[in-house]
């Protein structure tokens, strides 16, 4: 899993990423292609 301070490029390297809030904090989840998670902070 990918830590960054900004989602916005994350989302944007495949088109099934959903940015999901989750505990207070931001994710990236992608169910087709599980590589593609990201946290924010």
């Amino acid at each position: 899993m990918k830590v960054a301070n900004s989602l916005r490029s994350l989302k944007q390297r495949h088109k099934d990423c959903q940015i999901v809030r989750r505990k207070g904090r931001l994710y990236v989840i992608n169910k087709t292609q599980k590589r593609y998670k990201a946290r924010q902070g």
